[in-house]
Parts: structure tokens; C-alpha cells; sequence
């Protein structure tokens, strides 16, 4: 089984302190997998939702302009039949049908106008076919983006998978979660790049707008309890400030399971961040023995040793 979780709470520190998983229960190559697994099938998701955006766009143009070619092509038909029906001007038979010089210069200033006007509605059309042609083209450039996105979702799965090694598992959702404001994201549907520059209202350190944005958002839903973002050691998302740890408990981190109301606040909380995970950039949710990513939905994740190793006392929040 790839997934050795191993990692224990120091027995003495002070109770208010973050939980000691700088780790989050896992090695070194598992966050590297869990992380890159999840960002990878994250931007695939963005990159699909924003080709199907683009070709529902384009299958609109393509509507229009094949209106306009197929009213191009009955003015063309018409000017057509026109031509057949009276017969093409040519300067021979008008200076033959011309009774004075000025009659030839009236009739050689028609002929010019009806050449103007075919040659107009002859561009017209040809330019016409083109737009549809490159349309078309386009909408067939999105299906195979499509295809090649999802593809890259399913592949993410499977690494993903892979790495935790364990079977799906019943997970926390709550069909009354609130729904979360949306934090920003690109033009195109992905989520921008972010620095920790950001004060951490619950440390000295700094966290990213999206993080804290999250943060917010997790507070402005009602869940209040004592929470520790940036960590200065060890590895994941806490040293990029792309991380928060939410205690079951209202004002510290307790070394055991949480049970109860403490529990329900825990379910309750992982459903919300869940839920909301398309609009706050998570990465992947931690809680209970469960791990949550975008990518694979619940699956079994066990830690050893502690209650911070099995996440049994804390609701831990990854974010892009």
C-alpha cells in the first residue's frame, strides 16, 4: 500500500497550538502526487469548460453566417437569372444600340454599375463561404481540445488513484451547504497565480487572496472555530500560505477524535468546503480518515499515531 501514513503529535506544546502534521499524515511523495494529480485535473476541468464555452460561441457565428451565405447566394441566383433573362451588355452592342454619343455614355455608365454590383455580390459570397469554412474548422479545433482535456481529467484520476491505493469511501455532504461567493479567476476559466503576500488573520505569516478568501468564506457560513493556516516547517500547501487547518473544537486543537457536536461541526464543515470547491480553488479536503479531491470525490485516508494524523481533530483545506 502506498499510502504509509506516519506522524505523531508532540505530547507537550501549548493547546491552542496548530496541529503538529506537517506532513498531513502522508510522505513526501504522496503530496507531490496528491498535488500534482489535482492541480493537473483542475486545469483540465477549466480548460474543457472553457473550450465547451468557446464552441457553443462559435456554433452561434456559425448559425449567422451560414444565414448570411444562404441569403448571399439567393441575391447571386437572383442576378444570375437576371443576366440570362436579358442577356450581358457588352461596349460592341452598346455603341451598335446607341443613337447618340450621350446614350452611349449613359449606357456605358449602367454597364459599369451592374459589373460593380455582380462583382460585389460575388465577393460577398466567396468571402461568405470562407467564414463558414474557418467556422467550422474551429468548432472541430474545440471537439478535439475537448477530447484531449478529458482524457487529461481521466489519466489524473487514475494517478490519483494510484497513489492513495485505497477503495472510495462514504464521504460528508450536506444538501443544505450554503453556497460560497466566487473567488476570481481568469478570462479563461483558470485559476490566476498567486504569492503569499497576504496577512494570515490567524498567524504572523502570510497566506494567499484565495486562501483567505476561502477563509472568509468558510466564517461568513458559520464555521468559526479555531483555525491555523500558514506554517512555516515542513512540506505541502502551509509553507506556500495555500493551506488551513479548522480545529473540530472551539478554541484549540485537541490530541483526540472528535465526537459529537465537535464531529458534526467537522462533517459539516468538509460538506461546505466540498460543495464549494469549483468557486473557492480547493485542492483537496482532508477529515476523518478521508481525503476529498476534485479529481476522485472521497476515498479512505488513514493516518496513524494521532488524532492530527488521522485528521480526526481538524478539517485540513488545500487550495490551487
Amino acid at each position: 500500500m502506498l499510502l504509509g501514513l506516519v506522524l505523531a503529535l508532540t505530547a507537550a506544546g501549548p493547546a491552542s497550538a496548530a496541529p503538529n502534521t506537517d506532513d498531513e499524515g502522508a510522505s513526501k511523495t504522496l503530496r507531490a502526487q496528491l498535488s500534482a494529480a489535482n492541480k493537473g485535473h483542475i486545469e483540465a476541468k477549466a480548460k474543457l469548460a472553457n473550450s465547451k464555452k468557446r464552441q457553443l460561441e462559435l456554433s452561434l457565428q456559425l448559425k449567422k453566417v451560414e444565414g448570411d451565405l444562404a441569403a448571399i447566394t439567393a441575391e447571386v441566383a437572383v442576378l444570375a437569372a437576371q443576366s440570362y433573362r436579358v442577356g450581358r451588355l457588352t461596349p460592341i452592342n452598346l455603341m451598335l444600340n446607341s443613337a447618340s454619343p450621350n446614350e452611349f455614355l449613359q449606357k456605358a455608365a449602367g454597364l459599369e454599375l451592374l459589373a460593380q454590383r455582380d462583382g460585389t455580390a460575388m465577393r460577398r459570397l466567396a468571402e461568405a463561404r470562407e467564414e463558414v469554412a474557418r467556422t467550422k474548422a474551429a468548432i472541430d479545433n474545440e471537439v478535439r481540445e475537448q477530447t484531449k482535456q478529458v482524457a487529461i481529467m481521466a489519466s489524473k484520476k487514475k494517478e490519483l488513484e494510484k497513489a492513495l491505493g485505497i477503495g472510495t469511501a462514504g464521504g460528508f455532504v450536506t444538501a443544505n451547504s450554503p453556497l460560497a461567493k466566487p473567488a476570481p479567476r481568469n478570462s479563461d476559466g483558470s485559476w490566476p497565480s498567486e504569492k503569499c503576500i497576504v496577512d494570515d488573520p490567524t498567524t504572523s505569516g502570510c497566506i494567499t487572496a484565495r486562501t483567505l478568501h476561502a477563509y472568509n468564506e468558510a466564517r461568513a457560513a458559520g464555521f468559526k472555530r479555531y483555525t491555523s493556516c500558514k506554517r512555516s516547517g515542513g512540506g505541502g500547501e502551509h509553507p506556500l500560505g495555500r493551506a488551513c487547518d479548522f480545529s473540530s473544537a472551539t478554541s484549540t486543537f485537541k490530541n483526540s477524535d472528535a465526537t459529537g457536536g465537535d464531529r458534526t461541526y467537522g462533517n459539516n464543515l468538509a460538506a461546505f468546503l466540498v460543495k464549494n470547491a469549483d468557486r473557492l480553488g480547493v485542492l483537496y479536503v482532508i477529515w476523518y480518515k478521508q481525503i476529498w479531491s476534485p479529481s476522485s470525490g472521497w476515498r479512505a485516508y488513514s493516518g496513524s499515531g494521532s488524532a492530527a494524523a488521522r485528521h480526526t481533530n481538524h478539517v485540513h483545506l488545500s487550495m490551487v
